[in-house]
């Protein structure tokens, strides 16, 4: 019985799907499970090392003990050893959206004179 990442290799889908980053990143969350893939993320895949962005430097510590297991994962999952190391890395830290107090208000006069003029016209011609 041949693997998925064999048979995937061999079939003539878009370049996109049998692109070597694409299939290890999507790979991630199914072999390191719900838990580590909650609180990760694959980000890219440098000639053979996956870059995994983790949570904070506890995690980062954490799965590196783990690496082992995890490459073994993906190479289950992935049907062919494309992933040989993974590099863990503390994410960047992400602004989550914000709520605005109040709705701003339209400006209702431009300070300038002739561009007041211009403003007014535009709004009221069209």
């Amino acid at each position: 019985m041949e693997r998925a990442g064999r048979l995937i290799a061999k079939l003539k889908l878009s370049p996109e799907l049998a692109d070597p980053e694409v299939r290890a990143r999507a790979a991630w969350k199914v072999a390191a499970g719900k838990k580590i893939g909650a609180h990760t993320l694959a980000a890219a895949l440098v000639r053979d090392t996956l870059i995994v962005e983790v949570e904070d430097m506890i995690w980062q510590r954490q799965l590196a003990t783990l690496e082992h297991f995890l490459l073994r994962n993906l190479r289950e999952t992935l049907g062919e050893p494309l992933v040989k190391k993974i590099d863990f890395r503390p994410m960047p830290p992400r602004r989550r959206p914000q709520r605005a107090e109040s709705a701003r208000p339209s400006p209702e006069k431009v300070s300038d004179p002739v561009l007041d003029l211009l403003y007014r016209q535009q709004k009221f011609h069209s």
